[in-house]
């Protein structure tokens, strides 16, 4: 790959003469692609430690891309460091970054998420160091905070990685092949139509036998209001009227007990 303009084959100069040349023209777009391609092993390095922790490594390695670019933008060689040692922590933050900001399923304060990072740490280390797992009471007092906070990290990490409800309890016990979604209550499909049944009685309560009459026939019986009215021996714009009565009492009777 040679640059058109001055003839300069960029790609047989080592990196830190590609850096001095770069910091002179970061214009230069030749120069950045090769500088990037030299150094995405960085990117590859640095995301497979972030393999199996909720998100696509495709993601996670675009991320860890676009900080590398970031971070040859910014490169300073004149501050006497190796470029790795510079870019490493720019390529970390940015996809620890990334996790804290995206990943969680619920939206969590970032106290919180950043205490919760630590009490996993320290689990760990206390459980290696015990051989057994830690209380709340022991991680609290390991970090030096309450045991409320630690409580509240522990909960606020099931929004970083959520249960399957078709997961099962891992724990011996009787229930150890009953599913999450097994264990959830459900509302009771008959409760709606008891209440509404119930309703209706007391809503009848306050109709006189003319009303109940037409109230019944009409939406439960499905007869015709000429129907009610000669069976009543009335006329069908008395039906209708009175129709019209009993549903703008129901409207009045249903938006009282909302």
């Amino acid at each position: 790959m040679k640059n058109i303009t001055n003839d300069i084959d960029y790609l047989n100069i080592d990196n830190k003469e590609l850096f001095r040349i770069y910091s002179k023209n970061r214009e230069n777009k030749e120069i950045r692609n090769i500088l990037i391609e030299r150094h995405l092993y960085l990117v590859n390095l640095l995301a497979k430690k972030y393999i199996n922790k909720g998100v696509d490594y495709e993601d996670i390695y675009q991320v860890a891309s676009l900080a590398l670019i970031y971070a040859i933008q910014r490169y300073d060689m004149e501050k006497g460091y190796e470029f790795s040692s510079f870019a490493t922590p720019t390529i970390v933050g940015e996809i620890k970054k990334y996790f804290r900001d995206k990943v969680w399923t619920l939206r969590v304060p970032r106290r919180v998420q950043e205490l919760s990072k630590k009490v996993n740490d320290a689990k760990l280390i206390l459980q290696q160091e015990n051989k057994s797992n830690p209380k709340v009471k022991d991680i609290a007092s390991y970090l030096g905070c309450k045991e409320e906070e630690v409580l509240e990290a522990m909960e606020a990490s099931y929004g970083y990685q959520p249960i399957s409800l078709d997961s099962t309890n891992n724990e011996d016990s009787e229930d150890k092949d009953i599913s999450l979604i097994d264990k959830i209550g459900k509302e009771e499909e008959s409760f709606h139509s008891i209440e509404q049944s119930d309703f209706l009685k007391k809503f009848s309560k306050n109709l006189n036998q003319l009303e109940n009459k037409i109230f019944k026939d009409r939406f439960f019986l499905n007869k015709t209001q000429a129907i009610i009215a000669k069976e009543l021996n009335i006329s069908q714009m008395t039906v209708s009227r009175l129709e019209k009565k009993v549903v703008e009492k129901l409207k009045k009777e249903y938006e009282k007990n909302l």
